[in-house]
């Protein structure tokens, strides 16, 4: 259980915070006291006093961290180039935002990164750490907010709506990257392992039933196939969020924004990230609808759906060892019980499970932000988009596990495989090829299932 917002704030107990040499910050609703040498203002405690309910802080996400810098940095360089910041200014945000992007700093984003309120708390929580690292970059002082500020200048020609849209999808396209990795190698350990088993027969089962003979390499090979369209289309779909809306500002009339700024800034963003961002065709549908993230997600949950199916199969073909299917062994990684002594149980596979019904649930968040958003701008996409990178982050760290230590040492059971090959129903299905199915039905009306067997000897 994560401690109650009233004696920890931004994962900083009460009594750290009363030992800690304070500064106070004033806004329109009265004054906060703040840590001194926080780069954080008062905006950020704000949604830290208000809005924390789920644990989550920003600074637990760095793709998003880095993210939001890069989208900031883009902006600080189309403003300059538009004339509406300095060279100074510009400069000084620039420098603050490769410190984040360099991963520094991290632990200055506190806020709660579910917060309602559109994303204001995240966008606020950016724009006092770049300030107050740009104040200083120019002999200023934390906390005073000039001459760089927070909303006049980092926040110049940008709205919390276009600037959380564009860096949570440039998050998720980054985060997916070791995904991407982990998919690819567990798509060719399967491929291996269709290869190794070609030449070991076994039985195949409809409706949990005994049917046909098959090769265990070709049951593999159906694996890799599923495992391997999933990953395509999944990675079609997150590529798709590098169109964003980054100059729209709030509904997607870029009030607040030059035009110069509009035309350049993208590009900007393209020279930032290196990636191959584009405008959305629409920026009124952008503000309004977050289909392509509820996208993303489909083809996530569609992904973990598959992978349930992989890993509850490997459980029922290892199952036993005696008193089960046995076809296929498991490596073993630790005891499986309290109670049995030398029981070893598939926890690999149950562990890449149960991390895909947490993706499950994640999607289901995900499809309820995109159903609830209202008129002109979705201010649920943060939740949703944070629930792409949990779905991911998980899925990362269970499948590499489910690929080293449970795939690459999977092991046939060829004896078992063998004697199961040669069990009823898949013999008279072969006798069913040679005499046809009217005569071997006659067949086991009239002779007992060891006549039957013998015709095949």
């Amino acid at each position: 259980m994560h401690s109650s917002k009233s004696s920890n704030v931004g994962g900083i107990s009460i009594s750290q915070i009363n030992e800690l040499e304070m500064r106070t910050e004033r806004d329109y609703f009265g004054k906060v006291d703040i840590p001194k040498n926080a780069l954080y203002g008062i905006q950020t405690m704000r949604t830290v006093q208000n809005l924390s309910f789920s644990g989550q802080l920003l600074k637990n996400y760095p793709e998003y961290i880095e993210s939001l810098a890069m989208v900031k940095k883009a902006a600080a360089l189309a403003n300059l180039e538009s004339g509406d910041l300095s060279p100074s200014m510009s400069n000084a945000i620039v420098d603050a935002c490769n410190q984040l992007i360099q991963g520094n700093y991290h632990d200055h984003f506190i806020v709660d990164i579910l917060h309602g309120g559109g994303g204001i708390g995240t966008n606020m929580n950016v724009n006092e750490v770049l300030t107050n690292l740009a104040n200083e970059y120019l002999g200023g002082t934390i906390g005073e907010y000039k001459p760089v500020h927070p909303i006049d200048h980092v926040n110049a020609s940008q709205s919390t709506s276009d600037v959380c849209h564009t860096s949570i999808r440039l998050a998720i396209v980054r985060c997916f990257e070791q995904l991407d990795h982990e998919l690819t190698e567990m798509y060719d350990v399967l491929e291996r392992k269709s290869h190794q088993f070609m030449n070991v027969t076994t039985i195949s089962r409809t409706c949990l039933q005994d049917a046909m003979r098959i090769q265990l390499g070709e049951v593999f090979s159906g694996y890799a196939s599923v495992v391997k369209r999933r990953h395509h289309s999944l990675k079609d779909s997150v590529n798709s969020l590098l169109t964003v809306n980054l100059g729209a500002t709030v509904i997607g009339n870029g009030v607040g924004a030059s035009e110069r700024y509009k035309e350049v800034v993208i590009e900007k963003l393209q020279d930032v990230t290196n990636m191959k961002v584009t405008k959305r065709n629409n920026l009124y549908d952008a503000a309004q609808n977050i289909d392509d993230l509820a996208q993303t997600s489909k083809q996530l949950s569609l992904l973990a759906t598959t992978l349930i199916k992989v890993a509850k199969d490997l459980r029922l073909l290892s199952s036993g060892p005696e008193a089960g299917f046995s076809e296929i062994s498991l490596p073993s990684v630790q005891a499986g019980s309290s109670f049995f002594p030398g029981k070893v149980n598939p926890v690999i596979p149950e562990t890449m499970i149960q991390s895909c019904f947490q993706v499950l649930g994640c999607d289901r968040v995900v499809q309820a932000a995109l159903e609830h958003g209202e008129l002109d701008l979705n201010i649920f996409e943060g939740m949703a988009g944070t629930n792409i990178l949990n779905g991911i982050y998980m899925l990362k760290n269970s499948t590499n596990s489910f690929t080293e230590r449970c795939l690459k040492d999977i092991a046939s059971n060829n004896e078992r495989c063998i004697e199961l090959s040669n069990t009823f129903i898949p013999v008279i299905t072969e006798l069913k090829e040679q005499l046809g199915y009217s005569a071997v039905s006659k067949l086991m009306k009239e002779h007992d299932r060891e006549y039957i067997k013998n015709l095949l000897k």
